[in-house]
């Protein structure tokens, strides 16, 4: 089973920490979705041999396209596509654009999965990440949408400046009183050439400590885990049965097609880019060329990515699988490098699987560079 990612470029306002591509003016709209259903049929190609299981529209923005349009690009992906009889359909989407006429048309349509971009219940802190939203908004949305949609996800950001442990915590309260079976949940990152890299660099915002942040995710884990949630990836808690298998295919290195300018896409053995500027992709697919880098992953790149995932997941990283894929010298490198987490209680090896600890999982990116093959190919 693949997947299909796509980008829509397109947002009303910037967010201040956002470093994704996108376009705040609409103008090229019809011509981008006409240019991503020419890319679906021009790589269709590439999964003859692949069944679609899941479909999502990521950005972006992508729930500032009517419902028409997105219902346009699905069909093109039916079309060209071999699909699963019911496929997770995600939407990634913002309060504003979720009006109520809005959600009951989405509800009618193949979308069957809402990922809502909420990040704060609090005014101050929407108005410090410039969101096009506010929280009367956030709140109303989400009283529609859980009416008529069973699959819904929140994102929701910590180790804001200026956010305290006790704002935290109300936040995540406020979540969980929607009844939302899955919740994602990342710490704010400063990113380079972003209206908050340059706050921080003015000194006009103080970033949040990393002890803070750790505070917030160790508070977001445990509040979440008692009331029914699993952490199936760090930055990912469901309930049962509502684990997002996009992002499940993502993290267990499954094969997905990314489209759109900026979409990136995966084979287990290469990785594409497509080009982040619109005017030329449109260009470009126009004339019937997918303007995509691509590079091929060696050995070690391909152990490093899986070794990155998967300690970021419930799924771990299986010892017999690196020696059977990678090879033996991956898998004692593997076992040396991980050896003194181990004794720290930040991993565990059980059944040939190595996994975080509850103590290790906010550190899970640090300890995997630290297990990445260098100069070893």
């Amino acid at each position: 089973m693949s997947g299909i990612y796509i980008h829509i470029p397109f947002c009303k306002q910037a967010c201040h920490y956002c470093d994704f591509h996108f376009s705040t003016s609409l103008s090229k709209k019809e011509g981008m979705i006409s240019a991503i259903c020419k890319e679906l049929e021009l790589r269709k190609a590439e999964f003859n041999d692949e069944t679609v299981a899941t479909i999502y529209f990521g950005g972006g923005t992508p729930s500032v396209l009517q419902t028409d349009e997105i219902e346009l690009i699905l069909a093109s992906v039916y079309e060209h596509y071999s699909v699963v009889s019911n496929p997770e359909i995600t939407l990634e989407a913002n309060p504003d654009d979720l009006s109520e006429e809005k959600i009951l048309q989405l509800a009618e349509s193949p979308i069957n999965r809402l990922s809502i971009g909420i990040q704060s219940f609090f005014e101050e802190d929407l108005k410090l990440m410039n969101r096009a939203h506010n929280t009367i908004e956030a709140e109303k949305c989400l009283q529609i949408a859980t009416k008529h949609f069973s699959n819904i996800s929140i994102d929701l950001i910590y180790g804001m400046p200026n956010m305290t442990l006790k704002r935290w915590k109300k936040n995540i309260e406020k979540a969980i009183s929607f009844n939302i079976p899955h919740i994602s949940s990342y710490a704010l990152t400063v990113e380079p050439k972003t209206a908050l890299a340059k706050f921080v660099e003015k000194e006009l915002v103080v970033p949040a400590t990393d002890e803070e942040a750790q505070e917030h995710f160790q508070e977001l884990y445990t509040t979440l885990l008692d009331v029914g949630f699993e952490c199936y990836e760090i930055s990912n808690f469901s309930k049962p049965g509502f684990y997002s298998q996009n992002n499940s295919a993502y993290w267990q290195q499954k094969k997905y097609i990314g489209i759109g300018p900026s979409a990136h896409s995966f084979d287990g053995t290469r990785r594409g880019w497509n080009i982040n500027n619109n005017p030329k992709y449109i260009r470009s697919i126009e004339q019937g060329v997918v303007p995509m880098e691509v590079e091929v992953l060696t050995v070690a790149d391909q152990y490093n990515e899986y070794v990155m995932t998967g300690l970021r997941t419930i799924w771990g990283v299986s010892l017999l699988r690196i020696g059977s894929e990678y090879g033996e010298k991956h898998k004692e490198y593997a076992l040396l490098q991980s050896d003194k987490y181990i004794k720290e209680g930040l991993l565990l090896l059980q059944d040939d699987v190595l996994k975080t600890t509850q103590k290790g999982m906010f550190l899970a990116d640090g300890i995997a560079a630290d297990l990445f093959m260098v100069n070893l190919r």
